[in-house]
């Protein structure tokens, strides 16, 4: 299965250098959860803030729930410092 998977502001540090607007697209297996690409993409936890499945917010208890499907995107964006 193919999925879309983005990271914004400074985790755009940890994707490969293939990388094309913040985005990779990789293989993944059927049962597949958001924390599995993240961790496999040495995503810290604590810094996978705001997650969105298909544009669609990710409840940080449904994240290693089994979740992903063929042709979906993952994006990831870390916690906003400042006020």
């Amino acid at each position: 299965m193919k999925l879309t998977f983005k990271l914004y502001a400074t985790l755009t540090e940890l994707l490969p250098e293939t990388a094309r607007n913040h985005a990779v697209v990789i293989d993944i297996e059927p049962g597949t959860s958001a924390y599995d690409v993240i961790d496999q993409f040495r995503v810290p936890r604590e810094s996978a803030h705001l997650v969105l499945v298909n544009g669609v917010y990710l409840e940080p208890e449904d994240r290693d729930k089994p979740s992903l499907n063929d042709g979906d995107t993952l994006a990831v964006w870390p916690p906003v410092a400042g006020g």
